[in-house]
């Protein structure tokens, strides 16, 4: 696909629609090593912090995706057209423990991204590049609101929050 490299304060998206409905491919490692983890995200969000564009993800611990997250500096959150959306389900239920390789199961094809180690995918519409900036553990004891334990249903596999500012934004085709 076709992308265009845009400056971050000239995207637009609908934010819940895009998390929610559209998913992201959230990838941490290097491309140039092959050494690299995928998985589809519906969590986070987009926004500015410390005067920094950022996107801000959730890894669980039992995530394969976390050891690369907390092993690089970089991670990339790549959004995909519609007619996608069997692979992201795909590589979101799939680990790549079990299945080494596997975006390429999904048939998708990794592509170096300028600005990071991480690689993105040549299939996506969007891709944000991004730098970690900040992370922390979620702690149970500070859920407010007490429903929010229905997500974590017989688990305390609670997310790592990660914070990474967008260093490169490219986006495609609608």
């Amino acid at each position: 696909m076709q992308r265009t490299k845009i400056k971050i304060k000239e995207l637009t998206l609908k934010p819940f629609s895009v998390w929610e409905n559209e998913w992201f491919l959230l990838t941490a490692g290097n491309f140039k090593n092959h050494d690299f983890n995928t998985m589809t995200v519906a969590w986070g969000s987009i926004g500015c912090m410390w005067n920094k564009p950022f996107a801000q993800v959730v890894v669980r611990p039992s995530r394969y995706t976390m050891e690369f997250m907390d092993k690089y500096d970089t991670f990339t959150l790549c959004r995909f057209p519609k007619d996608q959306k069997k692979a992201l389900s795909y590589l979101g239920s799939t680990s790549g423990r079990d299945v080494a390789d596997k975006h390429i199961v999904a048939g998708l094809t990794p592509i170096a991204v300028p600005g990071v180690d991480a690689p993105g995918f040549a299939e996506a519409n969007l891709i944000l590049a991004c730098k970690k900036m900040y992370w922390q553990d979620m702690d149970e004891q500070h859920f407010l609101d007490k429903s929010i334990m229905s997500k974590y249903t017989g688990q305390t596999d609670f997310h790592r929050i990660y914070f990474g500012e967008i260093v490169h934004c490219e986006v495609g085709e609608q």
